[in-house]
């Protein structure tokens, strides 16, 4: 089946996805921390704006509530609590530039074409929009773990961390239909606590060595060993 033999909302779902995928990179290439956040913001409205139109086509009402969370944690609270806690720290005008941008933008092309070759064996089953929402959702997971290791800004590697949790989101509510909803309220839970916990972590950082850039913690840290 091809994408344009898809329903309006099958294919809305599907544009939805890239545009999710798209962040991505938009969260991998960006400079300004407060940017980045509010990417990471409007990450989770599209990811809400999914699981709203999965709902309306496969008719499963608890995805109207995952909807609901997903906006409310991943679009609008979240995104605040890092708000507020770059503007404590003063971080407002933090910028990182990327090392070697246009290899770093290279490599996440890479792990968009490997996320399709790995999911190429879903093709035998003729469900072409799950093997492309699969391959999409695991490109966001590959591409927030590529933030993680380029990024030096601990905010920003936190932000990563969470568009990984998006990608598995994605293809939980696209491709499977929504996980149960006791899972899901856990899920959301145990983002909030590790938002909080994680907020907490980088205030004592903050108080202790005046700066979030990982780098200066390896080097405290090798020179603890010297």
């Amino acid at each position: 089946m091809s994408i344009t033999q898809l329903s309006l909302l099958e294919q809305a779902v599907f544009v939805l996805a890239a545009l999710v995928l798209f962040t991505s990179f938009a969260l991998l290439g960006q400079a300004r921390l407060l940017s980045t956040i509010h990417l990471f913001a409007w990450q989770g409205l599209a990811l809400a704006l999914v699981s709203s139109l999965v709902a309306t086509a496969t008719n499963e009402p608890h995805l109207y509530l995952s909807a609901l969370l997903t906006l409310s944690l991943k679009a609008l609270l979240i995104p605040w609590m890092l708000h507020r806690l770059v503007r404590r720290l003063e971080l407002e005008r933090h910028a990182e530039p990327l090392r070697h941008p246009v290899m770093v933008m290279l490599a996440g092309t890479a792990l968009v074409i490997f996320s399709y070759w790995i999911v190429l064996p879903i093709e035998r089953l003729e469900l072409a929009a799950t093997r492309n929402i699969i391959a999409i959702s695991l490109a966001v997971i590959l591409i927030g773990l590529l933030i993680m290791v380029m990024r030096r800004q601990a905010v920003i590697k936190v932000i990563g961390f969470m568009s990984m949790e998006n990608g598995l989101f994605l293809a939980a509510v696209a491709a499977t239909h929504g996980m149960p909803l006791v899972v899901e309220l856990g899920v959301a839970f145990d983002v909030l606590i590790a938002a909080v916990l994680f907020g907490v972590f980088f205030f004592h950082i903050s108080e202790s060595i005046e700066s979030l850039d990982v780098d200066r913690l390896n080097r405290l840290r090798a020179r603890d060993k010297s």
